[in-house]
């Protein structure tokens, strides 16, 4: 019993994280997004930054998901967009290679608003 209450207090004692993934929105024949797919796909998961932000693929025809609020709905495939508990904070449109994909990337991270921050004012 003793035990519950020290989890209880740390569950209350410790700010909620949040939950922020990168969303690919993507079309199937989309050139881009299999070139993305070749140079990035097969890696991201096991870098830094798809620890920081996990890869969450989204079909553009598909509906908008009812935990996601975009500032624009998607126009072009692929975009990269940056999630923290469901709202976007940044995006990259478009796949401008290997080398670009990872710098933009790298920028949305450090840029990341600080938990309890109100993204919109970024």
């Amino acid at each position: 019993m003793r035990l519950l209450k020290v989890i209880i207090l740390l569950l209350i004692a410790v700010p909620a994280v949040a939950e922020t993934r990168l969303m690919m929105v993507e079309e199937a024949g989309c050139p881009w997004c299999e070139r993305w797919n070749a140079d990035v796909g097969t890696i991201y998961s096991r870098t830094e930054e798809g620890k920081l932000a996990p890869l969450w693929r989204y079909d553009i025809n598909d509906p908008v998901p009812d935990n996601v609020t975009f500032s624009s709905p998607p126009q072009f495939t692929p975009t990269f967009i940056l999630l923290v508990d469901g709202i976007e904070v940044n995006r990259i449109e478009g796949y401008p290679g290997e080398g670009f994909f990872w710098g933009l990337l790298g920028m949305m991270l450090t840029n990341l608003p600080e938990s309890g921050e109100d993204s919109s004012e970024s």
